[in-house]
Parts: structure tokens; sequence; C-alpha cells
């Protein structure tokens, strides 16, 4: 297939109004319109999912899924590894995608399809591991346990970084041998979900292994709950995260949860205040502090505390906001207004309570300008919400023992980065903190996808994605004997 026609399938094809069900088709929830976050523009109309439309999605998924288990792997390899170069030839097209219906600058989408082209190779190389063991066992038996796939694996995608993390659960749960049922945010229902369906279809996906329905709560219930979905892989707030472990537990499905973040990020007063600045900057407003392990506590030994904040406002007062699809700018627009009136209310909040604004806090459009807070202490907003915005919110310390209480103080427990020129004591700090990704002189934001990324308490109920994971959530096991006769019982 050329490029003008694959380019003609991910980018000219969107405004059908269908979802994916073995293929475009009508859904039963009407049309969904897909809007550009910096200009209001329509940039689609998708199918909007209902519970039927799941219900539908999952039995015919649910009888591709035997088959595909059975293919023989290297056939089943092949199809990731062509969705790869597939992909390669047309990043362009998906980084335009991503840029536009996500908000996000252009580095970022790019590093998204890098990511994703990660995890199509990833899921080939599954194909070719061991996934089983030999158990002891007498003279003349055979013990053995194995992996299989859960069956039909239901995953339900964020806005942020839709193509990457629709792909971090769908790639690998595909290679274990599952189907997958994705829903993805129906922000971003295109880079989320559709790109990732018709990438596979050019691949050679079989039919039905991957359904797309873009949806809203009632889809994502529908998916959680639905009979032949097996599993659940969720990525999103707290908030919904625990109304989906809530279900999943009912319907005594494995689920797993990753879920936001309230992050820290400790400076020491050894730390280079220069290279503090700039991790702190970048794990704060990459992406306008939409990720869930962006920085959103910023604790600073108080002998650096005050260079730290002049530099880190300095910073923030140089860098271009706008519309990252046609400007030349280091932070796009919010996902939503309803996004940005959060934010302003929580650093308002705070600066009545007594923080000092030392930059930004202003909004045009969607955009809202990188801003700094200090003096934020533990009563305030700015220190126990989740922003989901680019605050940078500075509290000090004066003692390992107090950063490590300051750090720990929160119902959250995703990443944490240390700053310090003494790997000794980065490393006992590192060792006391309660979060599930810690990185010493290095910030919050770090995924490569080859490692176990997960939190805990409200970050997540201890799933991980990536690397050596991905077996543990995405397969079960069975155990199997096997003896050339049966014994013989005394009744």
């Amino acid at each position: 297939m050329g490029d003008e026609a694959m380019e003609e399938r991910f980018v000219n094809r969107m405004s059908m109004g269908k979802g994916w069900i073995g293929g475009w088709t009508d859904l039963d929830g009407g049309v969904l319109a897909v809007t550009e976050p910096a200009t209001g523009e329509r940039l689609a109309e998708v199918g909007l999912a209902s519970a039927g439309d799941v219900r539908r999605a999952a039995q015919l998924a649910a009888e591709a899924q035997p088959a595909w288990a059975a293919m023989p792997f290297l056939k089943r390899a092949a199809i990731f590894r062509r969705a790869a170069v597939i992909l390669e030839r047309e990043q362009q097209a998906v980084a335009d995608w991503i840029v536009r219906e996500t908000g996000g600058i252009r580095p970022k989408a790019e590093g998204e399809v890098a990511a994703v082209i990660n995890h199509l190779h990833e899921a080939a190389a599954m194909l070719t591991q061991p996934r089983g063991l030999i158990l002891p066992s007498d003279e003349g038996t055979l013990s053995y346990a194995r992996r299989v796939p859960h069956g039909v694996v239901g995953v339900i995608s964020p806005f942020n970084f839709p193509f990457l993390l629709s792909s971090r659960s769908l790639t690998p749960a595909l290679g274990a041998g599952n189907a997958v049922v994705l829903k993805p945010d129906p922000r971003t229902p295109v880079s989320g979900g559709l790109l990732l369906a018709l990438l596979f279809e050019a691949a050679g996906l079989p039919p039905n292994l991957l359904q797309v329905l873009p949806g809203e709560a009632e889809a994502g219930e529908a998916v959680v709950t639905d009979p032949d979905i097996t599993m659940i892989s969720f990525t999103g707030s707290t908030a919904v995260g625990r109304r989906v472990g809530e279900l999943a537990g009912r319907h005594l499905k494995k689920v797993a949860l990753e879920l936001g973040g309230k992050n820290s990020l400790i400076v020491l007063d050894d730390a280079d205040v220069d290279l503090a600045v700039s991790n702190g900057a970048f794990a704060s407003w990459m992406h306008q502090g939409q990720i869930c392990m962006s920085a959103g506590r910023h604790l600073v030994h108080e002998k650096v505390a005050d260079a730290y904040v002049e530099r880190m406002a300095r910073k923030a007062k140089s860098l271009p906001v706008g519309d990252p699809y046609r400007e030349a700018v280091a932070l796009g627009p919010l996902i939503t207004a309803k996004q940005l009136d959060r934010v302003e209310r929580i650093v308002s909040e705070s600066v009545r309570a007594g923080a000092r604004l030392k930059a930004g806090g202003t909004a045009r459009g969607q955009c809202y300008s990188p801003t700094v807070l200090d003096g934020v202490t533990p009563s305030m907003p700015a220190f126990r919400e989740e922003i989901f915005g680019p605050v940078v919110s500075v509290t000090t310390f004066a003692s390992d023992d107090e950063a490590v209480r300051l750090a720990n103080d929160t119902e959250y427990g995703l990443s944490a980065g240390i700053l310090t020129r003494s790997m000794t004591r980065g490393k006992a700090i590192a060792e006391r903190l309660r979060v599930g990704l810690v990185h010493i002189n290095d910030q919050t934001v770090i995924d490569d996808g080859f490692m176990p990324m997960g939190g805990r308490g409200a970050s997540g109920n201890g799933s991980r994605h990536g690397g050596p994971a991905n077996w543990d959530e995405f397969t079960q096991w069975q155990w199997v004997t096997y003896r050339d006769t049966p014994p013989e019982y005394p009744f």
C-alpha cells in the first residue's frame, strides 16, 4: 500500500460518524464531534457507542479470540512488525492528529508515535519468549504451569497521551493472545483508538480481534460489566478508577488501575540549581501538566529555595504558549474549558490562602500560562489536589526527614524525583518514599515502556504495565499435569 493510500486511511476517513466493530460501522449512541482544543474547530465526527454496541463487539471479539491464540506465533509476530513499519512511514500524519486532538506540542506527539513503534516491536518479541515452567513432580508425572490469555481484555484509555496509553495495554494484550475491546476517551477518539484500528487492519490483524468504541460513561460501564470481557485495563482519574474497581470486583474480573498522582520532586540543598530548574520545569509544564506523573509538588530545601523560585519564574516568563499546530510554542491549550476552570480555581484558592504567585496565573482561550507558586503549605489546594495543569508549586523543607514526611503526605503513590549530588543521600530518601516509581537525579515524568509502570494507594491497585509486567497483567497461570496412566485411589 502506497504512502498516499495510507495517508488517506489515517487522515481523511475520520468524518464518517462511525465506530469500529470489525470495521467501520454505525453505532447506536449517535455521533460524537471531535474538536481541536486550541481553536474549537471541529476536526471530525465519530460514532458514539451504546451499551448494546459494547455487547455486540465483545461477543464478536470472544468468538475471534481462540483462533488468534492458536495462530502460529511467528505469523502473529509478523503482524506487529508490519504495523511498526507502517507506523514509521506514516508517523507525520499520526503526529498531526495527536497535536490537533490533544493540544500537545509536536515533540510530545512524535514521542508518542516513537513509543508505540517500540510497543509493537515488544509485542512481537513477547511471542518468542518462554511462557511456562516445568514444576517438580513425582516419577511418571509431568507437571507444568503455562501462561494463557484471559480471552477478551477491555481497555479504557485517557485523553492526555491517547495513542501511547491505548497502545500500552492494547499491544501486549494482543501479543499475549487476547482480543481487545478499546474505549478511548471521548475527547480523543481518533488518536486514542480509531487510528490504531486502521493501523492494525493495514497490518493484517484478523477481523474482530480489535474493536474500538468511542463512548461516554454508559459505554465504559458496559465494557467493565460485559460477560465476555474478562479483564479490564483502565488508565484515568482516581475518582473514575474507584468506580471501575468496584464494578470489576462485583463481576469478579481482574482489573489493572493506573490512576492519578500528586508527585514530589525533591530538591536537596546540594543540588545544582540550574539543572534542578530544568528538571522541575519539564516535570510540571510538559503537556501543560496534564500527566499523571507530573510534579505536583516541588519540595525544595530552604537553603536553595529562593534561587530555585527566582530562576523558575524567569523560565516561566520566557516560554511561548499557544496553538501547537500552527505556532512554535512550548505549551499548548488545556484539553477543555472545564479543566482550565479547575486549574484557575486551585491557583486562586491557594493564593488567597497565602501562596505567592511568582509567574503566570493567566489564561488566553484554553491556554494557561506556566505558573509558579511559592510559599505553598500542606493546607493549600495546590499541595493537596492533583492540578493537571502547568503549575509549579513550591514548598520548602529544612531536613531530609521533613522532605520525606511532606512527600508521603498524600493518598497518592505514583512517582517521585530526587535531585542531589550525593547518591547515598538520594538512595536513603528514595527507600522511604511510598511510590511505585522513584528517580534519583531525574524528574518525575519518565516512562520508557520497558519497565513495570504503575502506582500505589490512590495512584493504582499495584498493577503494572510494561516489560516483564505485561505477562503478569495480560495472562493467567494454568497448571497442567500429565500421566501415562491414571493413578488408583483408595475409594
